[in-house]
């Protein structure tokens, strides 16, 4: 209620407070029994008596958490990985193992900036971005609750589909297979027993890239509202203290969210453009299908 108190209370602001509290309440009760807050039941891959890190991977279950507007969480699941004897594998393996290490010696200072710029994660990594899109439009009230709603939507469902991914295919990371190398027997692919990446490396399975299916996904769902140009626009980042981001772009944008995730040395290029598309895909069927009573009303040409 504190963003409230330079509003005067009136009966606008009275009215308006129980129709945001009715609204909650409504997708309070949409979502109950979602899913979302499944008990958590990794089981740690080893052997008896053998130690692994006993720090619990992250969103185990959110791949099966119910989509808003997928069929379910495996509807844009990706074909697997490419196989680790092929061209692919090679080249985005070698890739990241120059451009991601901590010590690079080829990963620019901006590119090194970007890196750790897009350390952050979740909704402050593009809130700020349809806040932005919204003032460009002159969207009243209503046109930008939809535009947050779509946006939202699309967000979550990402996290869904790219969840359900990641924990179908178990695909190790970077550092994982950078260190072991040797054990996939693909002379292009030798072992580098210290390497590190640029970051800390989330606690999740590799493929596909998150942070790259959620930005495409609200990116798409702007590009069907606004455009993809809608004047400048920018972020800053709480991993990146006294930077800022700018750009004409929306298409932009999400490109560099996914360069970003290649110089912090935490996905392959493959895994990036495979996260992409699915972003792509849930972004257009968002729009396609959700709050389209309100569509006339957001048409930016009226």
């Amino acid at each position: 209620m504190t963003s409230l108190s330079g509003i005067p209370d009136t009966e606008g602001r009275a009215n308006g407070i129980e129709l945001g509290k009715t609204a909650a309440a409504g997708v309070i009760a949409l979502r109950a029994g979602d899913g979302s807050d499944a008990p958590e039941t990794y089981r740690p891959y080893t052997t008896a008596g053998v130690y692994v890190p006993t720090v619990v991977p992250i969103a185990t279950t959110a791949g099966a958490t119910t989509p808003w507007v997928m069929t379910s969480g495996s509807q844009f699941r990706p074909a697997p990985p490419p196989a680790l004897d092929s061209e692919t594998w090679s080249r985005d393996l070698n890739e990241i193992r120059a451009i991601g290490a901590r010590s690079s010696t080829i990963r620019t200072p901006e590119q090194t900036v970007i890196g750790r710029f897009w350390f952050v994660v979740g909704p402050p990594s593009f809130n700020a971005i349809i806040r932005q899109a919204a003032l460009a439009k002159n969207m009243d009230v209503v046109d930008c609750a939809r535009l947050f709603a779509l946006a939202e939507i699309a967000a979550n469902d990402a996290i869904v589909a790219v969840f359900d991914a990641k924990y179908q295919y178990n695909f190790w990371r970077p550092m994982t297979a950078i260190r072991n190398a040797d054990i996939t027997h693909n002379p292009a692919t030798p072992r580098e027993s210290s390497w590190l990446p640029l970051g800390e490396t989330p606690m999740h399975p590799e493929y596909p890239c998150a942070h790259c299916i959620v930005s495409v996904s609200v990116s798409t769902v702007l590009r069907h509202i606004v455009g993809d140009e809608f004047g400048e626009f920018s972020m800053t980042s709480p991993t990146a203290p006294g930077v800022t981001r700018k750009w004409t772009r929306l298409q932009d944008y999400s490109d560099e969210v996914a360069n970003a995730r290649i110089y912090a040395g935490f996905h392959y290029r493959f895994s990036t453009e495979v996260g992409k598309e699915m972003g792509r895909k849930i972004g257009d069927l968002t729009v396609a299908t959700q709050l389209r009573g309100l569509e006339a009303r957001a048409d930016p040409k009226r």
